[in-house]
């Protein structure tokens, strides 16, 4: 559990040490700059709507927006040619406008308006662009270039994809000549019919906060004509490593790197033992899927590195060119997005290690009952969804822009998004079809509100109250409460027997022989009551201050382990004072021995005395359990060898005492009476609340244990 919180802390910093709270402001001021900034004719980029907006925006707020050489007052910045936007953001590079195009042979005309209409453009895709060089033919924004060529991506735009490539110019580093060179455009008509799409890409960096901003700015031309803006800003933080807390991070990934092959190789190991049957548990999945996940973030990490170190170098070589950030800013965001969910993963798996709480089992257990019933419904409720989803797309798709597409239906469609506004849009429904609107709506509502969500409500309600009244009729599991109970009443209870240990040693120190025998030490100690165990303890502590080997204390070396053992003894008082002092007692343990007992609890004295018997049981039992063992072992032994068949006169008796190899001591616990019988047979008696346990070895070895 330990390392799993460990692990866990790790990530969490790992991850929140890749975000930063100015992320959110940065992206907020580029997006007020360059999306609501007007021209002078009122068009900003939002409100673009044709190819004339789209000059104007270009030339006007566009040109004004990227480049900032001076201080308001008309003072220089100081820079050189370099662009601070809003003083702050350097400019990388320099812009690129892109646009892509289809040919005029990418439709039909039907015959009837072949002799009116005498070109055709189709919607964009890829099987359709136009490859060929167009306009004055000079220059690379009239010729084709592959994505290859551009080291490009491909562009999940509002209508389609579009591709990597395209016709494409960098523009100048100054205002004016950018200026000039967008005029150049616009006269030798670069938009025409033939434009699908055109891309404006730049990127900036703040020092101060060490953020990269990656903009696009993208508008779309349908083959209906009109303009269609849409702009995607990516804040991310590419270079990792400059201050003080970015090198703390990365302690933090090299620790998370060693918990990960940890986990990996534990993982590997658990699959070679149980095969496919590990597999069968949830858990172990989740396990898989974030060890996974967490193999690729490091991978990507060291790729993302390398990449920007390269890309970095080679700006700094030639600060004209194009400074392509996006493809890294794009897996950058996937990046994040995956460490996101990873990290989810792993606080879910929480669930794993405290389920042994009932309490916290009726979430796990309640679904896990109701799986099978879930399914089930999820069969009628998504019969219902497409239903729904397909009839509004065709009832209000051409109308309406939430049912324009398929995709916008399933979303308008879900109830999740129905709980949280007013689904669908009353009024454009009605308006868009005042008989079928009106239908659809009440329908719906009665269909997936009425039914769907109270058939799946009930399902989860009728499993819980059957899996709380199951729980409820249970014996509490072990609580967190009760672990540190017993850790402390184990260590308490270790800490008492060790002071016991060292009193009795000194007994035996205190009394005034000049030398003590290694033999008369241990025979002492058993006379006091101490298990072999803890004689072989003991002995070991003789041996070391018995400095000349002899097996002999003389006065100085019993002086100086009376020292040692005084200063243990100390120690241990007080280990055993501030342990006291650390724990809340409980308050039944403030009544009186009397009240207690009525109640079914015991007195703290009581409760020390059970425990240290247990703990002798324990011991002797285990002692048994072992020359059980080893009786076992050797009646096998003679029997492959024929010995038991060799003595026919050989009772009971004879044979358990032939098979016995050496002498053995019953140890004397605790607590324990003892009295000598005829014969040289000692008894030992426990006395316990429950059944007495008596062992009697007879000669030197049998042991007899009555229940």
């Amino acid at each position: 559990m330990g390392k799993l919180f460990e692990h866990y802390e790790m990530w969490y910093t790992v991850t929140y040490g890749m975000t930063s709270s100015s992320a959110y402001y940065y992206t907020k001021v580029m997006s007020e700059l360059f999306l609501h900034t007007p021209s002078n004719t009122g068009v900003s980029f939002q409100a673009i709507s044709s190819m004339e907006d789209f000059w104007d925006f270009a030339q006007g707020p566009l040109l004004d927006s990227l480049y900032w050489t001076k201080w308001y007052n008309n003072q220089s910045l100081g820079h050189g040619s370099h662009s601070f936007i809003y003083y702050e953001n350097l400019l990388l590079g320099v812009p690129r406008l892109r646009q892509l195009r289809v040919r005029n042979d990418s439709c039909v005309v039907h015959e009837d308006f072949r002799e009116d209409i005498l070109s055709c453009y189709d919607v964009y895709s890829a099987d359709k662009e136009e490859q060929l060089p167009f306009g004055l033919l000079n220059g690379t924004a009239w010729t084709y270039h592959s994505q290859d060529e551009l080291g490009g991506s491909s562009h999940w735009g509002q209508l389609t994809s579009y591709s990597g490539g395209g016709y494409y110019l960098d523009l100048p580093g100054t205002r004016q000549s950018s200026a000039e060179a967008l005029q150049h455009l616009q006269e030798g008509l670069w938009l025409d019919r033939g434009t699908r799409v055109v891309f404006i890409d730049f990127s900036v960096y703040n020092a101060n906060i060490n953020l990269f901003c990656v903009l696009r700015l993208v508008v779309e031309f349908p083959a209906t004509g009109g303009a269609i803006p849409s702009w995607q800003i990516r804040t991310v933080k590419l270079i990792r490593y400059v201050s003080n807390w970015d090198f703390f991070i990365v302690g933090c990934e090299i620790i998370f790197c060693i918990f990960i092959f940890y986990y990996v190789v534990e993982e590997i190991l658990e699959l070679y033992i149980h095969r496919l049957h590990y597999l069968s548990s949830i858990w172990n999945i989740l396990d898989l899927v974030v060890i996974l996940l967490s193999i690729v973030a490091v991978g990507f990490h060291i790729f993302r590195t390398l990449e920007v170190n390269r890309l970095m170098g080679k700006l700094l070589q030639q600060p004209n060119m194009y400074a392509d950030f996006e493809f890294l800013a794009f897996w950058q965001t996937q990046y994040n997005n995956m460490n996101a969910v990873n990290l989810f993963f792993a606080w879910i798996k929480i669930f794993k290690y405290i389920s042994f709480n009932k309490t916290m089992t009726q979430l796990s257990s309640t679904l896990a009952r109701c799986a099978k019933d879930i399914l089930g419904f999820a069969v009628m409720f998504f019969i219902v969804f497409f239903a729904y989803a397909q009839l509004g797309y065709l009832l209000f798709g051409t109308q309406v822009e939430n049912f324009s597409t398929f995709i916008k239906c399933m979303c308008v469609s879900c109830p999740i998004h129905s709980s949280l506004g007013p689904h669908p849009p009353v009024p454009c429904v009605y308006n868009a079809n005042r008989i079928m609107g009106p239908a659809y709506f009440v329908t719906y509502v009665f269909f997936v509100f009425f039914v769907l969500l109270n058939m799946f409500l009930a399902i989860i309600n009728d499993t819980y109250s059957e899996v709380k009244e199951e729980l409820a009729g249970q014996k509490d599991e072990l609580q967190l409460s009760d672990l540190l109970k017993q850790g402390y009443n184990k260590t308490l209870l270790r800490l008492r027997l060790r002071k016991e240990q060292v009193s009795d040693v000194q007994k035996v120190l205190q009394g005034g022989e000049q030398e003590i025998q290694f033999e008369d030490f241990t025979n002492t100690l058993r006379e006091l009551g101490h298990a072999e165990h803890e004689i072989t303890e003991l002995a070991a502590a003789f041996a070391r201050f018995d400095q000349d080997g002899n097996r002999v204390l003389d006065k100085k070396e019993q002086e100086q382990m009376r020292q040692d053992l005084e200063e243990e003894r100390v120690a241990l008082n007080t280990e055993i004072e501030n342990l006291n002092q650390s724990t809340v007692r409980n308050p039944q343990e403030k009544l009186d021995p009397e009240a207690a007992r009525t109640d079914g609890w015991v007195s703290g004295e009581e409760f020390y005395m059970l425990t240290k018997r247990v703990l002798q049981l324990e011991t002797v039992l285990e002692g048994l359990v072992s020359q059980v063992d080893a009786v076992g072992s050797k009646l096998k032994m003679l029997e492959r060898k024929g010995q038991l068949a060799s003595s026919p006169g050989m009772g009971e008796q004879g044979i358990w005492e032939h098979l016995q190899p050496a002498p053995a001591v019953t140890p004397a616990p605790w607590g324990v009476q003892g009295g000598q019988k005829s014969g040289g047979e000692r008894v030992l008696k426990h006395q316990t609340a429950g059944p007495s346990l008596t062992a009697s070895p007879e000669g030197h070895s049998a042991h007899a244990l009555h229940i």
